[in-house]
Protein backbone atom coordinates (compact mmCIF):
# COMPACT_ATOMS: atom_id res chain seq x y z
CA UNK A 1 0.00 0.00 0.00
CA UNK A 2 1.34 3.46 -1.14
CA UNK A 3 2.31 5.97 1.33
CA UNK A 4 0.98 9.34 0.48
CA UNK A 5 0.95 10.92 3.63
CA UNK A 6 4.59 12.20 3.04
CA UNK A 7 4.47 14.02 0.09
CA UNK A 8 1.39 15.74 1.36
CA UNK A 9 1.42 19.75 1.65
CA UNK A 10 0.07 21.04 5.02
CA UNK A 11 -0.99 24.11 5.54
CA UNK A 12 1.58 26.65 7.40
CA UNK A 13 1.21 26.91 11.17
CA UNK A 14 1.92 30.55 11.00
CA UNK A 15 1.09 33.28 8.09
CA UNK A 16 3.50 34.64 5.30
CA UNK A 17 4.03 37.86 4.36
CA UNK A 18 2.45 39.26 0.83
CA UNK A 19 5.94 40.19 -0.61
CA UNK A 20 7.23 36.97 -0.22
CA UNK A 21 4.60 35.25 -1.40
CA UNK A 22 4.21 36.67 -4.50
CA UNK A 23 7.94 36.21 -5.32
CA UNK A 24 7.47 32.19 -4.91
CA UNK A 25 4.25 32.59 -7.28
CA UNK A 26 6.50 34.42 -9.65
CA UNK A 27 8.77 31.24 -9.52
CA UNK A 28 5.93 29.14 -9.86
CA UNK A 29 4.55 30.46 -13.22
CA UNK A 30 8.28 30.76 -14.66
CA UNK A 31 7.38 27.15 -16.58
CA UNK A 32 3.98 28.44 -18.14
CA UNK A 33 3.20 29.73 -21.29
CA UNK A 34 4.29 32.85 -22.53
CA UNK A 35 0.99 33.88 -23.66
CA UNK A 36 1.54 37.44 -22.68
CA UNK A 37 4.11 37.64 -25.37
CA UNK A 38 1.82 35.63 -27.77
CA UNK A 39 3.40 32.22 -28.01
CA UNK A 40 -0.13 30.76 -26.72
CA UNK A 41 -3.11 29.88 -29.66
CA UNK A 42 -4.99 28.18 -27.11
CA UNK A 43 -6.55 29.14 -23.53
CA UNK A 44 -5.88 32.51 -23.63
CA UNK A 45 -7.72 35.58 -25.31
CA UNK A 46 -5.15 38.81 -25.44
CA UNK A 47 -6.98 41.84 -26.48
CA UNK A 48 -4.43 44.16 -25.41
CA UNK A 49 -3.43 45.67 -21.97
CA UNK A 50 -5.90 48.09 -22.49
CA UNK A 51 -8.91 45.27 -22.30
CA UNK A 52 -6.51 43.66 -19.64
CA UNK A 53 -6.85 46.64 -17.40
CA UNK A 54 -10.65 46.69 -18.05
CA UNK A 55 -10.76 43.42 -16.87
CA UNK A 56 -8.72 43.56 -13.75
CA UNK A 57 -10.28 46.74 -12.12
CA UNK A 58 -13.68 46.01 -12.85
CA UNK A 59 -13.32 42.54 -11.72
CA UNK A 60 -11.72 43.23 -8.42
CA UNK A 61 -14.35 45.96 -7.73
CA UNK A 62 -17.21 43.14 -7.93
CA UNK A 63 -15.07 40.50 -6.44
CA UNK A 64 -16.91 39.69 -3.37
CA UNK A 65 -20.10 40.32 -4.29
CA UNK A 66 -22.12 37.13 -4.89
CA UNK A 67 -24.95 37.02 -8.07
CA UNK A 68 -25.82 34.37 -5.91
CA UNK A 69 -28.65 37.20 -4.84
CA UNK A 70 -29.95 39.83 -6.81
CA UNK A 71 -31.80 41.42 -3.39
CA UNK A 72 -28.68 42.28 -2.49
CA UNK A 73 -26.37 43.02 -5.34
CA UNK A 74 -29.04 44.66 -7.82
CA UNK A 75 -26.38 46.62 -9.62
CA UNK A 76 -25.23 42.47 -10.56
CA UNK A 77 -28.54 42.32 -11.61
CA UNK A 78 -28.70 45.04 -14.03
CA UNK A 79 -25.52 43.71 -15.46
CA UNK A 80 -26.44 40.52 -16.04
CA UNK A 81 -29.35 41.43 -17.53
CA UNK A 82 -28.08 44.36 -20.21
CA UNK A 83 -24.94 41.48 -21.35
CA UNK A 84 -27.81 39.49 -21.81
CA UNK A 85 -29.96 42.09 -24.03
CA UNK A 86 -26.59 42.85 -25.51
CA UNK A 87 -25.94 38.84 -26.83
CA UNK A 88 -29.11 38.34 -28.13
CA UNK A 89 -29.15 41.88 -30.15
CA UNK A 90 -26.13 40.38 -31.75
CA UNK A 91 -27.53 37.14 -32.40
CA UNK A 92 -30.85 37.64 -33.71
CA UNK A 93 -33.15 36.71 -30.84
CA UNK A 94 -36.33 38.02 -30.88
CA UNK A 95 -38.47 40.26 -28.38
CA UNK A 96 -38.90 37.69 -25.18
CA UNK A 97 -36.30 36.02 -25.71
CA UNK A 98 -34.14 35.46 -22.78
CA UNK A 99 -30.75 34.20 -21.01
CA UNK A 100 -28.29 34.05 -18.17
CA UNK A 101 -24.72 34.91 -17.39
CA UNK A 102 -22.80 31.04 -16.70
CA UNK A 103 -19.01 30.45 -15.06
CA UNK A 104 -18.34 29.24 -18.68
CA UNK A 105 -19.17 27.58 -22.02
CA UNK A 106 -19.51 23.92 -20.55
CA UNK A 107 -21.97 25.62 -17.80
CA UNK A 108 -23.82 27.16 -20.59
CA UNK A 109 -24.10 23.80 -22.92
CA UNK A 110 -24.88 21.68 -19.26
CA UNK A 111 -27.80 24.21 -18.54
CA UNK A 112 -29.38 24.33 -22.08
CA UNK A 113 -29.45 20.46 -22.30
CA UNK A 114 -31.14 20.17 -18.90
CA UNK A 115 -33.43 22.47 -20.06
CA UNK A 116 -34.16 21.25 -23.03
CA UNK A 117 -34.80 17.24 -21.25
CA UNK A 118 -37.03 19.27 -18.59
CA UNK A 119 -38.82 21.10 -21.43
CA UNK A 120 -39.08 17.44 -23.96
CA UNK A 121 -40.89 15.54 -20.81
CA UNK A 122 -42.92 18.92 -20.04
CA UNK A 123 -44.25 18.31 -23.48
CA UNK A 124 -44.75 14.70 -22.89
CA UNK A 125 -41.97 14.23 -25.94
CA UNK A 126 -40.15 12.14 -23.15
CA UNK A 127 -41.59 9.51 -21.20
CA UNK A 128 -41.23 8.55 -17.77
CA UNK A 129 -38.22 5.89 -17.65
CA UNK A 130 -37.24 6.87 -20.93
CA UNK A 131 -33.81 8.07 -21.71
CA UNK A 132 -33.23 11.08 -23.94
CA UNK A 133 -30.99 11.32 -26.29
CA UNK A 134 -28.92 14.51 -28.23
CA UNK A 135 -27.76 14.38 -32.14
CA UNK A 136 -24.62 16.09 -32.59
CA UNK A 137 -21.67 15.95 -35.22
CA UNK A 138 -18.50 14.15 -34.86
CA UNK A 139 -17.23 17.64 -34.11
CA UNK A 140 -19.02 18.75 -31.40
CA UNK A 141 -17.25 19.97 -28.15
CA UNK A 142 -17.04 17.41 -25.32
CA UNK A 143 -18.70 19.68 -22.92
CA UNK A 144 -22.07 17.45 -24.43
CA UNK A 145 -20.71 14.41 -23.43
CA UNK A 146 -19.65 15.27 -20.00
CA UNK A 147 -23.61 16.88 -19.36
CA UNK A 148 -24.98 13.59 -21.05
CA UNK A 149 -22.69 11.36 -18.59
CA UNK A 150 -24.37 13.42 -15.47
CA UNK A 151 -28.14 13.65 -16.94
CA UNK A 152 -28.01 10.01 -17.99
CA UNK A 153 -28.31 11.13 -21.86
CA UNK A 154 -27.18 9.03 -24.72
CA UNK A 155 -25.30 10.90 -27.31
CA UNK A 156 -25.15 10.04 -30.99
CA UNK A 157 -22.56 11.59 -32.54
CA UNK A 158 -22.69 11.20 -36.29
CA UNK A 159 -19.13 11.53 -38.41
CA UNK A 160 -18.75 14.71 -40.33
CA UNK A 161 -18.75 15.47 -44.50
CA UNK A 162 -15.66 15.11 -46.34
CA UNK A 163 -16.03 19.33 -45.48
CA UNK A 164 -15.63 18.87 -41.75
CA UNK A 165 -19.40 20.10 -41.63
CA UNK A 166 -22.52 18.57 -39.58
CA UNK A 167 -24.08 16.37 -42.07
CA UNK A 168 -27.82 16.59 -41.50
CA UNK A 169 -29.75 14.73 -43.45
CA UNK A 170 -27.32 11.79 -41.69
CA UNK A 171 -27.82 13.18 -38.20
CA UNK A 172 -31.83 13.40 -39.65
CA UNK A 173 -31.93 9.57 -39.64
CA UNK A 174 -30.32 9.21 -36.00
CA UNK A 175 -33.46 11.24 -34.40
CA UNK A 176 -36.59 9.22 -32.69
CA UNK A 177 -38.99 9.81 -30.50
CA UNK A 178 -36.36 10.08 -27.48
CA UNK A 179 -34.15 12.78 -28.90
CA UNK A 180 -34.31 15.95 -27.26
CA UNK A 181 -31.61 18.08 -29.11
CA UNK A 182 -30.25 18.62 -32.15
CA UNK A 183 -26.61 19.79 -31.86
CA UNK A 184 -24.65 22.26 -34.51
CA UNK A 185 -21.33 24.72 -33.98
CA UNK A 186 -21.03 28.08 -34.78
CA UNK A 187 -17.75 27.01 -35.70
CA UNK A 188 -16.67 23.60 -33.64
CA UNK A 189 -13.65 24.14 -31.93
CA UNK A 190 -11.51 21.43 -33.70
CA UNK A 191 -11.94 23.10 -37.15
CA UNK A 192 -13.00 26.10 -36.88
CA UNK A 193 -16.32 26.06 -38.99
CA UNK A 194 -19.79 26.70 -39.11
CA UNK A 195 -22.02 24.02 -39.21
CA UNK A 196 -24.72 24.28 -42.01
CA UNK A 197 -27.22 25.44 -38.67
CA UNK A 198 -30.67 26.76 -41.38
CA UNK A 199 -30.17 23.08 -42.79
CA UNK A 200 -29.89 21.82 -39.30
CA UNK A 201 -33.26 23.52 -38.49
CA UNK A 202 -34.73 22.39 -41.18
CA UNK A 203 -34.23 18.47 -40.30
CA UNK A 204 -35.08 19.41 -36.43
CA UNK A 205 -38.52 21.44 -37.47
CA UNK A 206 -39.53 18.05 -38.97
CA UNK A 207 -39.38 16.19 -36.23
CA UNK A 208 -40.06 18.85 -34.09
CA UNK A 209 -36.98 18.68 -32.34
CA UNK A 210 -35.10 21.37 -29.96
CA UNK A 211 -31.78 23.25 -31.57
CA UNK A 212 -28.69 24.42 -30.39
CA UNK A 213 -25.97 25.94 -31.69
CA UNK A 214 -23.06 26.13 -29.59
CA UNK A 215 -21.34 29.45 -30.72
CA UNK A 216 -19.26 29.17 -27.85
CA UNK A 217 -15.89 29.91 -29.60
CA UNK A 218 -18.06 32.58 -32.22
CA UNK A 219 -20.95 33.50 -30.89
CA UNK A 220 -18.94 37.29 -30.03
CA UNK A 221 -17.25 37.27 -33.11
CA UNK A 222 -19.08 35.85 -36.17
CA UNK A 223 -21.92 39.18 -35.85
CA UNK A 224 -18.97 41.68 -35.80
CA UNK A 225 -16.87 39.18 -38.75
CA UNK A 226 -20.38 39.61 -40.68
CA UNK A 227 -20.42 43.31 -39.94
CA UNK A 228 -17.13 43.30 -41.14
CA UNK A 229 -18.42 41.86 -44.81
CA UNK A 230 -17.89 37.96 -43.97
CA UNK A 231 -19.94 36.17 -46.15
CA UNK A 232 -21.23 33.75 -42.94
CA UNK A 233 -24.42 31.41 -43.07
CA UNK A 234 -27.02 31.59 -40.89
CA UNK A 235 -25.71 30.58 -37.26
CA UNK A 236 -27.94 32.19 -34.47
CA UNK A 237 -31.28 33.06 -33.53
CA UNK A 238 -32.25 34.17 -37.39
CA UNK A 239 -32.92 30.33 -37.80
CA UNK A 240 -36.40 29.98 -36.61
CA UNK A 241 -35.69 26.11 -34.80
CA UNK A 242 -33.01 27.46 -33.03
CA UNK A 243 -34.08 27.07 -29.13
CA UNK A 244 -30.54 27.99 -27.45
CA UNK A 245 -27.73 29.15 -27.93
CA UNK A 246 -24.26 28.98 -26.14
CA UNK A 247 -21.81 32.04 -26.44
CA UNK A 248 -18.57 32.64 -24.23
CA UNK A 249 -17.85 35.91 -23.14
CA UNK A 250 -14.36 34.73 -22.00
CA UNK A 251 -13.03 33.64 -25.60
CA UNK A 252 -13.96 36.40 -28.24
CA UNK A 253 -15.64 38.13 -26.03
CA UNK A 254 -12.53 39.05 -23.92
CA UNK A 255 -13.76 39.48 -20.93
CA UNK A 256 -12.66 37.79 -17.93
CA UNK A 257 -12.79 34.11 -16.73
CA UNK A 258 -14.98 32.55 -16.34
CA UNK A 259 -18.08 33.89 -17.86
CA UNK A 260 -20.17 32.69 -20.75
CA UNK A 261 -24.05 33.19 -22.09
CA UNK A 262 -26.94 30.30 -22.24
CA UNK A 263 -29.26 32.23 -24.48
CA UNK A 264 -33.10 31.09 -25.00
CA UNK A 265 -35.06 32.19 -28.04
CA UNK A 266 -38.31 33.36 -25.39
CA UNK A 267 -38.31 33.57 -21.52
CA UNK A 268 -40.68 30.81 -21.90
CA UNK A 269 -38.47 28.33 -22.72
CA UNK A 270 -35.30 29.78 -19.81
CA UNK A 271 -38.04 28.69 -17.11
CA UNK A 272 -37.05 25.30 -17.76
CA UNK A 273 -33.76 25.42 -16.59
CA UNK A 274 -34.43 27.51 -13.41
CA UNK A 275 -34.11 25.26 -10.35
CA UNK A 276 -36.29 25.95 -7.46
CA UNK A 277 -36.58 24.69 -4.09
CA UNK A 278 -38.11 25.10 -0.54
CA UNK A 279 -37.68 22.01 0.90
CA UNK A 280 -34.96 22.59 3.65
CA UNK A 281 -34.49 24.83 6.54
CA UNK A 282 -33.05 27.85 4.83
CA UNK A 283 -36.43 29.34 3.08
CA UNK A 284 -36.77 29.07 -0.76
CA UNK A 285 -33.64 28.93 -3.00
CA UNK A 286 -33.85 29.74 -6.91
CA UNK A 287 -30.73 29.87 -9.26
CA UNK A 288 -30.57 29.79 -12.66
CA UNK A 289 -27.81 27.82 -13.58
CA UNK A 290 -25.13 24.78 -12.38
CA UNK A 291 -23.63 27.49 -9.90
CA UNK A 292 -25.25 28.52 -6.41
CA UNK A 293 -22.34 31.19 -5.49
CA UNK A 294 -22.35 33.46 -8.74
CA UNK A 295 -18.61 35.87 -8.88
CA UNK A 296 -19.66 39.36 -9.04
CA UNK A 297 -16.12 39.79 -10.94
CA UNK A 298 -16.92 37.61 -13.81
CA UNK A 299 -20.12 39.19 -14.50
CA UNK A 300 -18.83 43.24 -13.46
CA UNK A 301 -15.75 42.65 -15.98
CA UNK A 302 -17.82 41.26 -18.74
CA UNK A 303 -20.25 44.05 -18.23
CA UNK A 304 -17.28 46.43 -18.49
CA UNK A 305 -15.31 45.04 -21.18
CA UNK A 306 -18.27 44.71 -24.06
CA UNK A 307 -19.27 48.59 -23.31
CA UNK A 308 -15.53 49.75 -23.38
CA UNK A 309 -15.22 48.09 -26.76
CA UNK A 310 -18.78 48.45 -27.94
CA UNK A 311 -19.40 47.44 -31.87
CA UNK A 312 -16.61 49.66 -33.14
CA UNK A 313 -13.73 48.43 -30.75
CA UNK A 314 -15.15 44.53 -31.35
CA UNK A 315 -15.26 45.13 -34.95
CA UNK A 316 -11.73 46.16 -34.92
CA UNK A 317 -10.56 43.32 -32.99
CA UNK A 318 -12.02 40.82 -34.96
CA UNK A 319 -10.80 42.11 -38.22
CA UNK A 320 -7.48 41.94 -37.45
CA UNK A 321 -7.85 39.01 -35.75
CA UNK A 322 -9.32 37.77 -39.54
CA UNK A 323 -6.40 39.10 -41.80
CA UNK A 324 -4.20 37.59 -39.38
CA UNK A 325 -5.51 33.92 -40.27
CA UNK A 326 -5.94 35.35 -43.64
CA UNK A 327 -1.78 36.03 -43.46
CA UNK A 328 -0.87 32.42 -41.46
CA UNK A 329 -3.42 30.75 -43.68
CA UNK A 330 -1.25 31.87 -46.65
CA UNK A 331 2.23 31.56 -45.23
CA UNK A 332 1.79 28.02 -44.01
CA UNK A 333 -0.02 27.39 -47.44
CA UNK A 334 2.79 28.43 -49.29
CA UNK A 335 5.30 26.47 -46.92
CA UNK A 336 3.14 23.16 -48.26
CA UNK A 337 0.62 22.88 -45.98
CA UNK A 338 -3.34 21.86 -46.11
CA UNK A 339 -5.91 24.29 -44.66
CA UNK A 340 -8.47 22.16 -43.21
CA UNK A 341 -11.68 23.27 -44.54
CA UNK A 342 -12.62 26.51 -44.98
CA UNK A 343 -12.35 29.02 -41.99
CA UNK A 344 -13.91 32.31 -41.49
CA UNK A 345 -13.22 33.22 -37.95
CA UNK A 346 -10.27 33.20 -35.80
CA UNK A 347 -9.51 29.42 -35.86
CA UNK A 348 -7.46 27.88 -37.89
CA UNK A 349 -6.19 23.95 -38.44
CA UNK A 350 -3.74 23.08 -40.88
CA UNK A 351 -1.82 19.89 -41.50
CA UNK A 352 1.17 18.73 -43.96
CA UNK A 353 0.39 16.01 -46.48
CA UNK A 354 3.85 14.19 -46.08
CA UNK A 355 5.71 15.42 -42.70
CA UNK A 356 4.71 14.75 -39.45
CA UNK A 357 2.55 17.75 -38.21
CA UNK A 358 2.64 16.61 -34.37
CA UNK A 359 6.25 16.81 -35.12
CA UNK A 360 6.26 19.50 -36.66
CA UNK A 361 4.17 20.86 -33.19
CA UNK A 362 6.47 19.24 -31.24
CA UNK A 363 9.67 21.40 -32.73
CA UNK A 364 7.60 24.54 -32.42
CA UNK A 365 6.65 23.53 -28.88
CA UNK A 366 10.91 23.82 -28.51
CA UNK A 367 10.56 27.44 -29.44
CA UNK A 368 7.62 28.22 -26.68
CA UNK A 369 4.36 28.02 -29.03
CA UNK A 370 1.55 26.31 -27.17
CA UNK A 371 -0.98 25.48 -29.16
CA UNK A 372 -3.82 22.78 -30.06
CA UNK A 373 -3.55 19.87 -32.02
CA UNK A 374 -6.36 18.37 -34.41
CA UNK A 375 -6.25 14.67 -34.25
CA UNK A 376 -8.14 13.52 -37.55
CA UNK A 377 -6.88 14.52 -39.66
CA UNK A 378 -3.49 15.21 -37.67
CA UNK A 379 -2.67 18.80 -37.60
CA UNK A 380 -1.64 22.02 -35.86
CA UNK A 381 -4.66 23.80 -34.25
CA UNK A 382 -4.43 27.98 -33.96
CA UNK A 383 -7.29 29.72 -31.92
CA UNK A 384 -5.75 33.39 -32.50
CA UNK A 385 -6.12 37.00 -30.23
CA UNK A 386 -5.47 40.61 -31.94
CA UNK A 387 -2.12 39.90 -30.09
CA UNK A 388 -0.59 37.30 -32.85
CA UNK A 389 -1.12 40.01 -35.21
CA UNK A 390 1.72 41.21 -34.17
CA UNK A 391 3.87 37.64 -33.53
CA UNK A 392 2.87 36.17 -37.25
CA UNK A 393 5.66 36.50 -38.87
CA UNK A 394 7.34 35.13 -36.24
CA UNK A 395 4.96 32.25 -35.75
CA UNK A 396 5.48 31.24 -39.51
CA UNK A 397 9.55 31.27 -39.80
CA UNK A 398 9.47 28.62 -37.19
CA UNK A 399 7.05 26.68 -38.78
CA UNK A 400 9.49 26.77 -41.37
CA UNK A 401 12.35 25.84 -39.22
CA UNK A 402 9.90 22.98 -37.52
CA UNK A 403 9.42 21.95 -41.19
CA UNK A 404 13.02 22.13 -41.81
CA UNK A 405 13.86 19.74 -38.34
CA UNK A 406 11.49 17.54 -38.96
CA UNK A 407 12.21 16.71 -42.69
CA UNK A 408 16.39 16.64 -41.74
CA UNK A 409 15.59 13.95 -38.52
CA UNK A 410 17.45 10.66 -38.85
CA UNK A 411 14.02 8.97 -37.20
CA UNK A 412 10.15 9.56 -36.51
CA UNK A 413 10.35 11.71 -33.59
CA UNK A 414 8.59 10.06 -30.76
CA UNK A 415 4.68 10.28 -30.85
CA UNK A 416 3.48 11.98 -27.16
CA UNK A 417 -0.16 12.35 -26.03
CA UNK A 418 -1.13 16.09 -26.99
CA UNK A 419 -3.99 17.48 -24.77
CA UNK A 420 -6.58 20.22 -24.91
CA UNK A 421 -7.62 20.18 -21.60
CA UNK A 422 -6.35 17.83 -18.53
Amino acid sequence: MTDTTSSRVSMPSHGTDWETLSAQMNEMATGDVKWREGKTAVYVFNAGEDVSRVQKEAYTRFMSENGLGPMAFPSLKRMEEEIIQMALSLLNAPDGADGSVTSGGTDSITMAIKTAREYARAKGRLKPGCQGNIVLPWSAHPAFDKAAEMMDLELRRIPVTDDFLADPKAMGEAVDDNTIMMVGSAPCFPYGLIDPIAEIGEVAAAHDVWVHVDACVGGFFAPFARMNGADLPAFDFSVAQVHSMSADLHKYGYCAKGASTVLFRSAELKEHMIFDTNDWPGGRMITPTLAGTRPGGAIAAAWAVMNYLGVDGYRDKQGLVVKTREKIEAGVTALGFVVIGKPQLGLIGYRHPDLDSFAIWGKLFERGWFTSIVSKPQGIHLMLSPKHAEVADTYLADVEWAMEQVRGANSPAEQQEIRYGG
